[in-house]
């Protein structure tokens, strides 16, 4: 009866232990990151879905798919959410056998084997606040996925607006080209004739050179640009890239105040650093718990042999032969206070830390919300000002030059000027174009958010 009562005492005290130790962790599911939030599509897939041209949403979806940049950080994100079902297990248990070689003799006979089953036990918590920091960590790492994975769209929509500007610029400068070649021969039949002067024609050669030069620049930029972009998908660099035409664009107002709360809401980059103060807050906590003591319990089984000496077979004792069980208890001694003690603070520093990285990513994503939201209206102004102004302007300017130049009133060298303002024109449009289209990508990379899904209107 007294040897159950101890099996029954050893069973329950880990068993007690394991319940608390459960309703603790139960009780801190609440704040597990993802234990109660819905799921949602990520920042970089919200903008995915709204881009509207069928060729860059190809492109930024090959390359959230293939980056290896990205496939790396994801695998390390997933490693550590592995951390946390490790941690927060108990520690391995200690199984132990004792043959003894000269058998100890007791009264009620000689001991011949003993085995015991030890098992450590941390303080109520200590295994919780370990799990809960694992899942902040992975946290962590898992919005730094999606605040890469933001940057690499918003890098993949500039190179693909800015490569999309070279084929815009080739074809405006393919129509100069023409134009010149044109207007060489004119000059040339007119110079054979003695109506036109040789300068004219030699300027002319010299400008078409000029742009003939210019044209197998794009084309080295198209390939630099194109490599960029194929580094990004995981593409050969002798890929060539899906790309188009510069689309159309339309006005959109801007509200400063509505798109920094957008940011501050949306930014993966402030849900790591709200995971990185969550985890070092577990930390203290657990750094404080250092202070309690871990347990050990066991439970020893030894072999007793009857006594075959001639008292002990003459008159056996009581018990003669009968196997021990024994009960073990045991609890760590935390005394290095100082160690104790700079843990707790490291952990402070690191919650301090975490704090100032979040102030600074904030203060970061008000800065670049703040310059985007002057700079992309900027850009459409000057769009507006070079297409509805100067290109109407540059054009009437053309006219005037071939009128006069056929009236003989004006050469070729007033035609040359007026032709080339309006190439400039055309190509200010084209950058001008350019700059709004690549504005508005960083400033939806700024917001973590597609501008379709915010208060703006078109």
């Amino acid at each position: 009866m007294f040897f159950g009562r101890q099996l029954f005492a050893v069973i329950l005290l880990p068993v007690t232990f394991l319940a608390a130790t459960e309703l603790l962790a139960q009780d801190s599911a609440d704040h597990r990151p993802g234990s109660t939030a819905p799921s949602s599509a990520s920042a970089s897939e919200r903008i995915l879905e709204n881009i509207e041209e069928p060729a860059l949403r190809e492109l930024v979806g090959e390359i959230l798919d293939r980056n290896p940049g990205v496939a790396a950080a994801k695998a390390r994100a997933r490693a550590a959410a592995l951390e946390a079902p490790q941690v927060k297990a108990l520690p391995d248990p200690v199984a132990s056998l004792t043959a003894f070689l000269g058998t100890p003799e007791t009264r009620t006979g000689p001991q011949r084997l003993s085995a015991g089953y030890f098992q450590g036990l941390p303080w109520v918590g200590k295994l919780a606040l370990k799990e809960q920091a694992a899942l902040y960590g992975a946290a962590a790492l898992e919005a730094e996925v999606e605040a890469k994975e933001l940057t690499l769209v918003t890098e993949a929509r500039r190179l693909y607006h800015e490569l999309s500007f070279l084929n815009r610029f080739e074809v405006i400068t393919e129509e100069y080209r023409t134009h010149l070649l044109q207007h060489e021969e004119i000059s040339r039949a007119r110079y054979s004739t003695g109506v036109g002067l040789g300068q004219g024609v030699v300027k002319l050669q010299a400008e078409i050179t000029k742009v003939e030069r210019e044209l197998l620049d794009i084309e080295a930029r198209r390939v630099a640009l194109s490599a960029q972009i194929n580094a990004l998908r995981d593409r050969s660099a002798l890929a060539s890239p899906p790309n188009d035409l510069l689309p159309e664009v339309l006005e959109i107002e801007l509200d400063h105040s509505v798109l920094l709360e957008t940011a501050l809401r949306y930014r993966p980059e402030l849900a790591a650093a709200n995971a990185r103060i969550s985890r070092a807050d577990a930390l203290i906590r657990l750094a404080e718990k250092g202070y309690r003591p871990d347990f050990k319990v066991g439970l020893t089984y030894t072999i007793v042999d009857p006594r075959d000496d001639a008292p002990g077979r003459l008159q056996p004792p009581e018990g003669n032969g009968e196997d021990i069980i024994g009960l073990q208890g045991g609890i760590t001694l935390p005394i290095w206070r100082k160690k104790l003690a700079a843990g707790v603070e490291e952990a402070v520093e690191l919650e301090r830390a975490a704090r100032e990285a979040r102030r600074d990513v904030a203060a970061s994503i008000d800065s670049a919300v703040g310059d985007l939201t002057l700079r992309v209206p900027l850009s459409w102004r000057q769009l507006r000002l070079v297409e509805d102004l100067l290109v109407v302007q540059a054009e009437e300017a053309l006219e005037s030059a071939q009128a006069g130049y056929i009236a003989g009133t004006l050469n070729a060298l007033d035609l040359l000027d007026a032709e080339h303002v309006l190439f400039q024109a055309h190509t200010a449009v084209a950058r001008a174009k350019t700059d709004y289209l690549v504005g508005i990508a960083k400033l939806e990379g700024a917001l973590g958010e597609s501008l379709s899904n915010t208060t703006t209107t078109e």
